[in-house]
């Protein structure tokens, strides 16, 4: 996923030799253009889910690696009522999308874009009287992973330190807070500041645990060294946080790089991770 470039949002390249494959969802806004990227889903080759937020659309294409080209097998378009997207996870014969307008947690879409059920609230103690639920809505923007047959979804935040889990087969519904607690932010109008710390920078749930990448870089910190001109800190995190599927604290790995994205294989015990910091951004640990 490429968000700073100049013709295609999303690139195929194999692995280990990072040969380019394909590039797909080209800018513009004619069919198999989009105007912007926000996450995306792979499932297999002919089955890779993406979003548009500016234009509220999920799309599914398919790569050839054989013929070096990728094809847009469907579109679909979110009902107005959704807001913006700014995440989602496939469950079958549903989508799953954060709610960013602050009503519920997240909501469960249909394959034609339709909202079928609504579910959770912000679990806020601390800024229950903001006034603008949009600027809290940014403020506990969270990453999402959903795991098919186990039927969990997780949340991690991206300010402060809450990770919430969804056991969606019987609706029970767990929050923990770490050492940082909830978000912290300034509200400024209908837009949050943060002023507290970066957190969770991803989230994977896998058969036995679930996996984040956290910060804790603080937003002082990194504002000083932008004022005086110093070095800024590494993006990403350094931080491995490994929980169970209660969410009960398991492992904490610390790295010798920042990353950003995981993509964890437990039977394999490999983690693969992003470094966006570096030209060669694709690492592999071992645990």
């Amino acid at each position: 996923m490429d968000y700073h470039n100049y013709d295609h949002f999303y690139h195929a390249i194999s692995y280990p030799d990072g040969k380019h494959i394909a590039s797909f969802g080209a800018i513009g806004e004619e069919w198999g253009e989009m105007l912007g990227c926000e996450s995306m889903t792979f499932v297999s080759m002919d089955s890779i889910w993406v979003l548009d937020p500016n234009r509220s659309q999920i799309s599914r294409w398919s790569l050839s690696g054989e013929k070096n080209h990728s094809i847009l097998e469907e579109r679909i378009d979110l009902d107005s009522s959704i807001g913006y997207p700014t995440n989602f996870q496939l469950a079958d014969s549903t989508f799953i999308i954060p709610d960013y307008q602050g009503e519920n947690r997240f909501i469960l879409v249909s394959k034609d874009g339709i909202p079928i059920h609504y579910e959770g609230s912000i679990p806020t103690k601390k800024n229950k009287k903001v006034r603008s639920k949009l600027a809290l809505t940014q403020a506990w923007r969270s990453y999402i992973s959903y795991h098919p047959e186990k039927d969990i979804l997780a949340m991690a935040t991206q300010l402060g330190e809450v990770l919430e889990i969804y056991h969606l087969k019987d609706s029970t519904h767990q929050v923990i807070y770490g050492p940082y607690k909830e978000p912290e932010f300034k509200t400024y109008e209908n837009e949050y500041i943060p002023n507290g710390i970066m957190g969770f920078l991803d989230v994977q749930v896998t058969d036995k645990h679930i996996y984040t990448v956290f910060s804790g870089q603080t937003f002082k910190e990194m504002n000083q060294a932008f004022l005086q001109g110093t070095e800024m800190p590494p993006a990403g995190g350094k931080f491995i946080y490994v929980f169970d599927l209660e969410g009960n604290p398991v492992r904490k790995y610390i790295l010798d790089h920042y990353v950003s994205g995981i993509d964890v294989h437990e039977d394999k015990r490999i983690i693969f991770a992003t470094d966006v910091n570096s030209n060669e951004p694709i690492l592999q640990f071992k645990f």
